[in-house]
């Protein structure tokens, strides 16, 4: 019983990862609408932010946002974009993660660059108003 729970989060995780390479073609595809493009965005700046909207730590509710804001977010940027689009995208990210196991440093540091620039302003923010 247990394996076959731990076999389904695999395969779960393993889509996921299949769905948001998609979306980052997606994303550079001219087809996709700019709305789509703005979630696609957040969607995998999201998905790969060290920061949480729900900290792990806290019990049950902190693997929330894992399980039912990251697939809702991509759920919803998937129904944004045409459906001929999506195709040629899932194609794309299959083959691209079937010859490429190199890691999105860039995209890493990027989305860290932008939390550090928040934390910096909103701290800016709060020494002024005291």
């Amino acid at each position: 019983m247990n394996k076959k729970i731990t076999e389904l989060l695999k395969q779960k995780a393993r889509f996921l990862k299949n769905e948001s390479y998609a979306l980052a073609f997606a994303y550079r595809d001219k087809r996709t609408p700019y709305y789509a493009k703005v979630l696609i965005v957040f969607t995998l700046g999201y998905l790969l932010s060290p920061i949480d909207l729900i900290p792990d730590f806290i019990p049950i509710l902190g693997y929330l946002d894992d399980l039912i804001i990251v697939p809702a977010l991509i759920a919803l940027s998937i129904k944004l974009i045409p459906y001929e689009v999506m195709t040629e995208c899932r194609d794309k990210a299959k083959l691209n993660i079937e010859h490429q196991k190199k890691t999105a440093w860039w995209f890493a540091i990027i989305v860290i660059l932008l939390w550090l620039t928040v934390l910096l302003l909103i701290s800016n923010w709060i020494l002024k108003e005291s």
